[in-house]
């Protein structure tokens, strides 16, 4: 089994859903947010995640900011829009019915 392929077709949508739950619960940093996902499990590399932080701050999910006096390379913190927290709940209601259906 390919598990680039199963990260990229199945887990990436996870660790969307992990990064605005965190999101949610306050500021995260990128490379705390790597650790995180590692620690659950996850096979995620700086590669894989700032880009797909990226995205979600581009969709309106996340909003970032950094030191600008640490030059580009300082960490950035990510918080949660509104539009974060509706997909959020989006996400949590289908994780539930999911859970319902996998589970039997």
């Amino acid at each position: 089994m390919d598990l680039k392929l199963v990260n990229r077709e199945i887990l990436l949508s996870f660790w969307k859903v992990h990064v605005l739950h965190h999101a949610a619960e306050g500021e995260v940093i990128g490379n705390w947010m790597l650790e995180e996902l590692r620690h659950h499990g996850y096979d995620v590399s700086p590669g894989t995640l700032y880009p797909l932080l990226k995205r979600m701050e581009k969709n309106g999910w996340l909003t970032s900011t950094a030191d600008d006096k640490r030059g580009p390379k300082a960490p950035r913190s990510y918080k949660i829009t509104p539009d974060g927290r509706k997909v959020l709940k989006i996400a949590q209601k289908q994780l539930r019915e999911l859970g319902v259906e996998v589970g039997k």
